[in-house]
This record gives structure tokens, C-alpha cells and sequence, in this order.
């Protein structure tokens, strides 16, 4: 039988997306918690206007794949819960015919890893995640922007360690969704994709590939507060890993795709999305579930007249 990678059995067991982040040690991990942003990703705050938004999320996966999407070992049990504060901020700045709109997210995240390879959890805050410049349009129905993502290294990382929450690396991401409201909007039609740059981190000289990443939903109401649906993501690694400046083993070529049911309920002033999302296609990742839940609220803030 083939020998476990240890290097990509370590990487990929302290890989996991969660609520607004992720967090990984070198290779096989993310920046970006794809899956997050399936509710209604296209549409932005308006000139002058603010949003909160929170994240909640849980994840547990038993198993983990190498490059041939295959079990690499047995006894692998991963479990993490995070909570992400996000707000948006429209600045009423007048831009390509759109308008200027920042973000900021920060993730908080606890992680518990049990592996033959041992057993390990940890606690704290994930890369953040900082939306430098959108350039947000609505017309009719339509809503979408463009723009740029920076995501810093995680507060707390240790070379060594069996667990790490975040990413020691710094990433930039070009950016862009678009959400569609039509049939009077009772009907929602969204999508969200990115593509990913990674850094070196510069405690290992270990450089993640670089990655794609589509978001999704398709959502109907079913009253006039209620719409059920689906939602999911596929992320693919497109370049190679690399250590020392070389291509690491294969290139530790990560791949995911999640789908699952959404509910979202809207209210006055805020509104709440649960949804499930489940792993397929894996490959040099864990296969598990994810369960999200989340809700947007504005904030008070002056708007244009």
C-alpha cells in the first residue's frame, strides 16, 4: 500500500473553512472560507449606507483525501465552530458609474484535530479579511461589483504546530459577483468568483498554490419572509505548491466542491439564512459538512438623499 504524505497529511488536517475565514498550516489550506457568501452576494449596501453582517459556523469532516481523492488514513476527526463579524460601508463616492463600497471581516475559530499523528486544539483569531475596494452597480433587478480582497496572515502561529488557526501568508484576490432578482423578485439567481494569489509564508518559505473559487445559489420564495433554495462552491487550486521556490512533491493540488440546501428568512430590518453544505470531488483536502448560520442587519448611518 501506498505511504501516507505526511507533509500533505499534516497540511490537510489543519485545513478547514469557517465562517468568514479559514485556517490551514502550509499547503492544502485557504484564506478564503468558500461557501460563505451564497446569500444574495451581488447585492451591496447603498450610498451612505452600512452593514453587519455575522457569520456562525460549524464543520466536521472524518476523513482525508490525497491527490487521488482517495482515503489517506483512518482515525481522522476534525472539528471546528467560528464566528465572523463582517461590515460593509457604501461611501456614496461616485466611481466607473458605480459606487465605492470597503468591507472588513474578522474571524474568531476553535479547531479540534484527533489523528494517529496525534491530537491537538487551539483557539483564536483566523486571517482577517479586508475588502480594500468594491465598485458596486444595481439596475433593475440586477445587482453586481468588482474589486480587490486583501487577506493578512492569522494573529496567533506557531512553525511547529500540530494545529494552526489562519494562514501565515499574505493573499490578494481579485473579485466579483452578481445577484439577479427577477419574477418580480421571488426568484434569486447568484454567483460570487474569485481568484486567489498567495504569498510565501515567510516562517516556512512554503508557498500555497494559487486558487479559483464559484460561489452559488438559486433561491424561490415560498412567501413573502421565506425562500428556500441551494447554495454550494467550487474551489480549485490552480497553480502548485512550492517549497524553497520549487514545485513541493505533486504541487499538493487542492479541490473541493460543496451543495446543499439553503433557507432564508427576511424581516423588516434584518434578515437570516441557514443552510448545509456537504463535500465532494475532494481531493488533498478533508471530506466532511458544514453548517452555516448568519444574518444582515444596517446599520444606522447617513444616506445619500
Amino acid at each position: 500500500m501506498r505511504s501516507p504524505n505526511w507533509k500533505s497529511v499534516l497540511a490537510c488536517a489543519a485545513f478547514v473553512i469557517s465562517a468568514g475565514i479559514a485556517f490551514a498550516s502550509d499547503g492544502g489550506g485557504s484564506v478564503y472560507p468558500a461557501g460563505v457568501e451564497t446569500v444574495m452576494p451581488g447585492m451591496l449596501p447603498g450610498p451612505g449606507a452600512t452593514l453587519f453582517e455575522e457569520f456562525t459556523n460549524f464543520y466536521q469532516a472524518n476523513e482525508l483525501t490525497g491527490s487521488n481523492g482517495k482515503a489517506l488514513l483512518p482515525g481522522f476527526h476534525l472539528r471546528v465552530g467560528a464566528v465572523a463579524p463582517r461590515v460593509l460601508h457604501n461611501w456614496g463616492v461616485h466611481l466607473l458609474g458605480g459606487t465605492l463600497v470597503s468591507a472588513a471581516a474578522f474571524p474568531y475559530v476553535y479547531v479540534h484535530l484527533d489523528a494517529p499523528f496525534g491530537a491537538g486544539s487551539k483557539a483564536g483569531f483566523s486571517n482577517p479579511d479586508l475588502g480594500l475596494a468594491y465598485i458596486a452597480y444595481a439596475t433593475g433587478n440586477v445587482h453586481w461589483y468588482y474589486g480587490m480582497d486583501l487577506y493578512t496572515p492569522g494573529f496567533s502561529y506557531t512553525k511547529d504546530a500540530l494545529v494552526n488557526i489562519g494562514q501565515h501568508n499574505f493573499a490578494d484576490s481579485a473579485v466579483g459577483a452578481f445577484t439577479w432578482r427577477p419574477n418580480r423578485e421571488r426568484t434569486e439567481v447568484s454567483s460570487k468568483l474569485q481568484y486567489i494569489f498567495n504569498y510565501t509564508n515567510p516562517a516556512t518559505n512554503y508557498r500555497s498554490g494559487n486558487e479559483f473559487v464559484w460561489e452559488f445559489d438559486s433561491m424561490r420564495n415560498v412567501s413573502k419572509t421565506v425562500a428556500l433554495g441551494f447554495n454550494g462552491f467550487y474551489d480549485q487550486q490552480t497553480t502548485a505548491d512550492t517549497m524553497n521556490w520549487l514545485q513541493y512533491l505533486d504541487g499538493n493540488f487542492g479541490r473541493t466542491m460543496q451543495i446543499g440546501p439553503e433557507i432564508r428568512c427576511h424581516f423588516k430590518h434584518y434578515a437570516m439564512a441557514l443552510k448545509y453544505e456537504k463535500d465532494f470531488l475532494t481531493e488533498n483536502r478533508p471530506v466532511g459538512n458544514s453548517l452555516w448560520l448568519q444574518f444582515g442587519i444596517p446599520l444606522p448611518s447617513h444616506r445619500e438623499e
